[in-house]
């Protein structure tokens, strides 16, 4: 399930696969997080784990939410 949406700050190690100032949905895992880690769904539109620090997280409006989740 969608949790969160960040904007990746670096793509440093990473670069065929995330790209800098794009935004990136989220998926939840617990046990990822408490490693420090993201489960991103990336270029490839797949998803995989990322160090959490190439992230930032941001808040958008629900009505913004609702239309990125729509066009997924």
């Amino acid at each position: 399930m969608l949790n969160n949406i960040v904007v990746c700050r670096s793509n440093a190690g990473y670069a065929a696969s995330l790209e800098p100032r794009k935004l990136y949905a989220v998926l939840d895992d617990p046990a990822a997080s408490g490693q420090g880690l993201l489960r991103v769904i990336d270029e490839s539109g797949e998803d995989y784990l990322y160090p959490a620090d190439l992230f930032v997280p941001i808040q958008l409006p629900e009505e913004t939410r609702k239309a990125l989740r729509l066009a997924a």
